[in-house]
């Protein structure tokens, strides 16, 4: 029961994976798949910009070190973009020096693996950071909602006796109230 229960709150997490070597891209699909996640390939860094602007994914594995544009130049371009520069991106890489995991992370990367990449690892990393994407979208919903409740409580102000001090509401029957109540 317990994988059932992964697997169905996996089956939200939609990944897509940038590398030019149709081996990794055969290998974490298959791997990602199985553990039920929505996965898309790309073999370019062109291919996978277009991607995005058609379905947004909630996290993308990243490949550093591809013909025509690398990896850093694919983050950058994500991450300057309105629509995507939220998408948690994981580089993976054979690249394994400081330098080059530094780099990752400036350019806007979440997080860092190396190749040949053990698959617990990937996986381990993976659903902490589409947990992390979930969370986060989860908390900006509220935040969205608390700011639309302020802001009819603000418009309530004019209509209800509001105690500006306490910040309390004076009911029909002369009780006074927090405000909360009324959220």
């Amino acid at each position: 029961m317990m994988e059932t229960d992964k697997a169905k709150k996996n089956k939200e997490g939609s990944i897509l994976i940038v590398d030019d070597t149709p081996e990794n891209l055969t290998v974490l699909r298959q791997i990602l798949t199985e553990k039920g996640f929505r996965v898309r390939p790309a073999i370019s860094g062109e291919i996978a910009l277009k991607t995005v602007q058609t379905d947004i994914p909630d996290l993308i594995l990243l490949d550093i070190v591809m013909p025509n544009m690398d990896g850093y130049e694919v983050c950058r371009k994500l991450k300057a973009e309105k629509q995507t520069r939220n998408i948690p991106i994981i580089f993976i890489s054979a690249l394994n020096e400081l330098e080059d995991k530094v780099k990752a992370f400036a350019e806007g990367g979440v997080d860092y693996i190396t190749k040949p990449f053990q698959i617990t690892e990937v996986l381990a990393r993976v659903t902490t950071h589409i947990s992390l994407h979930s969370l986060q979208k989860c908390l900006e919903k509220k935040n969205t909602d608390l700011q639309k409740a302020i802001d009819e409580v603000k418009q309530l102000r004019g209509f209800l006796p509001i105690c500006a001090s306490c910040k309390s509401i004076r009911d029909d029957k002369g009780y006074w109230e927090r405000i909360e109540t009324y959220i």
